[in-house]
């Protein structure tokens, strides 16, 4: 007898499917998921502001050849936060050919927002892992918020950056109501893809470990809506403040706007950065927030990241402090 519970999906296959209720709160309207993959939802806060959804996987990770598919549709005037447990490890590969993917989709229909922000992937030595996230904005009233980031793999036995391969592509697109996403109307808004590949043009482990140039966690953080532009903003207008090459570090007196009052001066910030090692940046691409960054410790590039979210305050405002459960 099997001990995991019946499903109508296929194998490595989840649906999350959020609603509005009678309530006028947020609501799951569907939750299913097959195994590798499993999806469980706490029960809502009496103040709660979104539905929290955990994506998991059995023993912590994916072993060599695994697939998940995650479909997500957010419907209008609905909240959804879509976190992790812990970090995703991939384990070893049983060759270089043999592949393990997570695909996600995510259809945001009227002024629904979406907010994913896991753990990282943590890659293990001679890995092979592949993921595509798709997000598929309905309106111009659409919102979310999305970390894609990843470690270097088991530090505590040496592991730095030693995987076999590591691939991450994230698009955005933007689909009219009804139409498929196979028709002319689905116009791909943003593509980032990122590739760590130890045998890239012949390169060595060794070579993609000097690369990486002391990193230890690297990633990437797209904002777009409606609801999170006052996120958006305030990451490119810290990075606009940010010091520049060849330009002495002068600290800069605290300011008090609608971004940083009452939250810590911005020079404090600049100067945590500098003593951790935090790099940046920050740009504005055909609507979408594109932030990425990276520290020489994963726990520094999550406490940056945490207290960067906090500091501003929108996603904890719109989605409840939830949201950040995974960057505490």
């Amino acid at each position: 007898m099997s001990p995991f519970p019946p499903s109508d999906e296929a194998s490595g296959r989840g649906v999350i499917s959020i609603c509005k209720g009678p309530d006028g709160r947020s609501m799951l309207n569907q939750l299913a998921y097959a195994y590798p993959m499993k999806l469980i939802s706490p029960s809502p806060t009496p103040n709660g502001r979104s539905v929290t959804v955990f994506a998991l996987t059995y023993g912590g990770g994916l072993v060599s050849g695994d697939r998940t598919q995650l479909s997500v549709r957010v419907a209008p005037s609905s909240r959804v936060s879509l976190l992790t447990q812990g970090s995703t490890k991939i384990f070893k590969a049983a060759g270089r050919d043999v592949v393990t993917r997570q695909e996600m989709h995510v259809t945001i229909q009227g002024d629904g927002a979406f907010v994913y922000l896991p753990d990282p992937v943590q890659p293990f030595g001679e890995s092979v892992y592949r993921q595509e996230q798709v997000l598929h904005v309905e309106s111009t009233e659409s919102s979310f918020c999305m970390l894609d980031w990843v470690c270097e793999g088991r530090s505590a036995r040496g592991e730095a950056w030693d995987m076999w391969s590591w691939t991450s592509k994230n698009e955005v697109r933007s689909r009219r109501d009804g139409a498929e996403a196979t028709t002319p109307a689905d116009a791909l808004i943003l593509r980032d893809h990122v590739v760590l590949d130890d045998d890239r043009d012949g390169l060595s482990p060794e070579t993609l470990r000097r690369r990486m140039d002391g990193l230890a966690v690297f990633g990437t953080l797209i904002i777009f809506g409606k609801l999170l532009d006052p996120l958006g903003r305030f990451f490119l207008e810290e990075f606009a403040c940010l010091p520049r090459i060849g330009v002495s570090y002068v600290p800069q007196r605290p300011q008090q706007t609608h971004l940083s009052a009452g939250k810590g001066p911005r020079d404090e910030r600049h100067q945590d950065e500098r003593a951790n090692g935090i790099l940046w940046t920050a740009a504005s691409v055909r609507g979408c927030v594109v932030v990425k960054f990276g520290a020489p410790d994963l726990e520094q590039g999550r406490a940056w990241l945490c207290r960067m979210l906090r500091d501003e305050g929108t996603l904890e405002k719109v989605l409840g402090e939830e949201c950040l459960h995974c960057l505490k």
